[in-house]
């Protein structure tokens, strides 16, 4: 077949259906491409549109362009691609504009797409209707549950708990199962996962790649594009699926027997450590939900016990549990969810979140790490850049848009539930049951920054005193009204008011200087 890349090179009496595939469609496997079609014309376009809702790592650019140009190549071996460059001439960067031009040119009298995962694209898709040309929906073939599936399972929204979620998920395809009983007895193995990592412990050195996007890095730069982050001609990251594949195999040999042990930890050690980095692959849609948990299972049941329980019990529990379950919330509660701002937090984002120049260790670290990697795990990114984000009061929006555009891996789908819920407590407590806050100490039990910070974690006050510990009391006293009933939180605030009053004056005078200076600390 063929892959062309403008309209003039089309015959126009050929085709009369056109698909759509969008960037993060690079599902192979999919039904669309089991059978040729001559009649068929499928599209995928690099647009503006997508580049510029918000400022991302130019990594993700590249990342998200080099996957889309490989999978048309490998696709067009069996059906015919229309692949509209950034820089094609005839390109509108609109995605309705683009998709009217074709449909025009070429007479079509079919139009289908497979389901956005994005609220904004799904509506504008639907709202998409061409005259006398029929218009059709399909499944995106990926996720294991269906959007509705939070109405399927729950009654309100006073029980939407992930851990339920994943155990229905756990039963309806029997992972790890005896039965209708977890392998083991225990559904939970999170207590066992929480290790700092020791100072002699070995790190895998990761797996990258050295893609070559020499063109596309000028392609973006001539476009004049708003990026961020640090970039090079050669992407570290998978962009084709036999790439996602040795990525996906690299962990299950390198890295699995340790990665629940760990996954917690804080390290400036390596940028990697023990995780999969899989979530690129995963949410491109180059590798499916159901191949890597098998796959993972697989291995831990013939690793004789090199791979415990715990470990492969707190991967599975990430993808068909966590992962499926933000999506879950996303679809049901947009689009209001995006506009959450239950703690009516206002500040602007810090300015050393764009370059990394701060005196706290572990910031300066997960900044510039996220800048130079596209990467951070889920600590780096719930306990260090999103908890001094909750507990300076930064709006949430600003921090939506800095998650969205920083990290390689995050779409809309899977990135607001987790910034906004998860991260910023925005939404008032329906993804999470109380703030992901935490003072300086959480920070030194799980990491190793605190020795050699410019602040000292011990003190609670004074000019050398942590901004986390400062911090975290202003953001409890500030919210007491309406966390101090939290059944979670009950504690922490009986710690507080047995304090000495002008003990807390200092506290809460020191964390108003501060914040007052957010930029400079």
């Amino acid at each position: 077949m063929a892959l062309f890349y403008a309209l003039t090179d089309l015959n126009t009496t050929r085709y009369r259906e056109i698909r759509l595939i969008l960037g993060d469609q690079l599902n192979v496997s999919h039904s669309w491409f089991h059978q040729q079609r001559d009649d068929t014309l499928y599209v995928m376009m690099e647009i503006r549109q997508e580049t510029d809702y918000v400022r991302h790592h130019k990594q993700k650019l590249l990342a998200f362009f080099a996957a889309m140009r490989a999978f048309a190549n490998a696709l067009s071996n069996r059906h015919e691609i229309l692949y509209l460059a950034l820089d094609s001439r005839q390109n509108t960067h609109s995605l309705t504009d683009n998709l009217t031009m074709i449909i025009e040119h070429i007479k079509a009298e079919s139009f289908s797409y497979q389901a956005p995962d994005e609220w904004r694209l799904d509506e504008l898709l639907l709202r998409f209707k061409p005259p006398q040309v029929s218009v059709h929906m399909v499944d995106s073939e990926h996720f294991l549950t269906s959007r509705d599936a939070l109405q399927q399972h729950f009654d309100n929204d006073n029980a939407l708990l992930m851990e339920t979620f994943y155990r229905r998920v756990r039963r309806q395809y029997g992972y790890l199962m005896d039965g209708d009983k977890p392998v083991g007895g225990k559904w939970n193995y999170d207590h066992e996962n929480r290790n700092k990592l020791p100072a002699k412990q070995d790190i895998p050195t990761p797996l990258t790649f050295a893609n070559d996007v020499t063109g596309l890095l000028q392609l973006i730069d001539d476009a004049g594009i708003e990026t961020m982050g640090n970039a090079s001609k050669e992407l570290l990251w998978p962009v084709t699926r036999q790439q996602s594949r040795q990525l996906l195999d690299f962990f299950i040999r390198h890295c699995l027997p340790d990665f629940g042990r760990y996954q917690d930890a804080l390290s400036e050690r390596g940028w990697s450590l023990y995780h999969a980095r899989l979530s690129f692959s995963m949410n491109s849609k180059m590798l499916s939900p159901r191949e890597v948990v098998e796959r993972a299972i697989e291995a831990y049941q013939h690793s004789d016990g090199a791979i415990t329980l715990a470990q492969i019990e707190g991967f599975v529990r990430q993808i068909i549990g966590w992962r499926e379950y933000v999506r879950a919330i996303y679809w049901a509660k947009m689009p209001d969810y995006a506009a959450h701002n239950k703690l009516q937090h206002q500040r602007k984002l810090p300015d050393f979140y764009w370059h990394g120049r701060t005196k706290m260790a572990c910031m300066q670290h997960a900044v510039e790490q996220s800048l130079e990697y596209a990467y951070a795990h889920h600590i780096q990114r719930l306990m260090v850049t999103g908890n001094f984000a909750l507990l300076a009061g930064v709006h949430p929006d600003q921090v939506d848009a800095w998650y969205l555009g920083i990290y390689i891996d995050a779409i809309e789908w899977v990135e607001l539930p987790n910034t906004r819920g998860m991260s910023q407590f925005a939404d008032g407590g329906l993804l999470a049951t109380k703030p992901y806050v935490s003072s300086g100490n959480y920070l030194n039990k799980m990491g190793h920054y605190c020795k050699s910070c410019h602040y000292n974690v011990n003190q609670r006050s004074g000019e050398d005193a942590c901004p986390f510990n400062l911090l975290y009391w202003h953001f409890i006293e500030r919210h007491k009204d309406r966390l101090r009933h939290n059944h979670r939180m009950r504690m922490i605030y009986r710690q507080w008011e047995q304090r000495d009053a002008s003990e807390r004056e200092v506290i809460l005078k020191q964390a108003e200087r501060y914040l007052a200076d957010l930029d400079n600390l």
